[in-house]
């Protein structure tokens, strides 16, 4: 079978630290959240090639950022767009794909922007088992959340309802952006499309599917993050981290006082400061104060600030001559 891993987000939340990088690079330890995916992939020997489908304005970034992995299976496919309202939206882009690539196998298409707990090879497990398309589910345990996704009603594992970002959520099972879809099923999204249906979200074909043919759900009770806001970023990385504290080794702390799930990256320096719950891309200057909630981006130099909840674009200064 072959997968897709879907990186052609702008990002536009997490601007400013994701103006310049595709957010699918954002460190989560030692990797980033689009490596943990290759990973999972490049070990499951049923898929043979991975399509990373990006847009031309982050195809370099790939471009390299593949060259320089081990990783052996993905290979780069790249949408005809530069901006984000040239976007064909996740329905039309993955059509295309399917065309240009000629995939004429079973499909696995994951978000290149999901932290997801499972082992990926556990849901092409229940695929294969089923035989028929399924999606990963999740239960957020929260209504207004439910609101932001997919809803999904179930009799057993099968999916008998689906609701796209429902006003009224009767459940907090939502479907994530993790799906396997038969070869047989593949035509049908040009159909789908040709018809007028909403390109932008894959569930809504999903809802248009399972109206027309069996799908299923995988449900699963680990950890998932969509990380497209700061506080999304910061709870992966808490999850990750689990309370503790990850300081590279060329990184510089002086008499400054670490508290839980704080990343400090290489060459950072931090002096006379307070660090909680936050995220330090390498190369940024800290000299006192107290950083909370917050993720500072690389080579920014911060002197006497209190930042909570802050998100500091790269290469920006800010001080004040006074700790308040």
């Amino acid at each position: 079978m072959k997968a897709v891993v879907l990186a052609g987000g702008y990002a536009t939340r997490l601007w400013p630290i994701t103006k310049q990088r595709p957010k699918m690079f954002l460190p989560i330890g030692e990797t980033t959240v689009i490596d943990r995916i290759f990973a999972d992939l490049e070990a499951d020997e049923r898929v043979d090639t991975v399509y990373v489908s990006t847009n031309e304005r982050f195809a370099d970034d790939f471009r390299d950022h593949l060259a320089e992995s081990e990783f052996e299976k993905p290979q780069l496919s790249v949408e005809d767009t530069s901006e984000e309202d040239e976007k064909f939206g996740v329905v039309g882009a993955l059509a295309q794909l399917v065309e240009r690539e000629e995939v004429d196998d079973d499909l696995v298409v994951i978000a290149g922007d999901n932290l997801i707990s499972f082992d990926v090879d556990e849901f092409v497990d229940f695929f294969e088992d089923k035989g028929s398309s399924c999606l990963a589910a999740y239960d957020v345990g929260s209504r207004e959340l439910a609101k932001a996704y997919g809803l999904v009603e179930l009799d057993g594992d099968r999916v008998v309802e689906f609701q796209e970002k429902p006003e009224d959520p009767n459940s907090t099972l939502v479907s994530i952006a993790c799906y396997a879809f038969t070869e047989e099923t593949l035509p049908l999204l040009e159909r789908y499309l040709e018809d007028g249906n909403n390109p932008d979200e894959p569930g809504w074909f999903l809802q248009w599917l399972q109206s027309r043919k069996p799908v299923y759900a995988y449900v699963f009770e680990e950890a998932w993050f969509d990380i497209g806001t700061p506080e999304s970023y910061l709870e992966a990385v808490a999850w990750y981290l689990g309370g503790d504290s990850r300081i590279a080794d060329s990184a510089t702390l002086e008499n400054t006082t670490i508290g839980e799930n704080v990343h400090v990256m290489d060459g950072a320096e931090v002096t006379d400061a307070n660090l909680e719950s936050a995220i330090i891309f390498p190369e940024a200057t800290i000299r006192g104060g107290d950083v909370r909630d917050s993720i500072i981006d690389e080579g920014t130099h911060i002197e006497n600030m209190n930042l909570a909840g802050a998100l500091i674009g790269a290469h920006t200064q800010i001080t004040s001559d006074s700790d308040e």
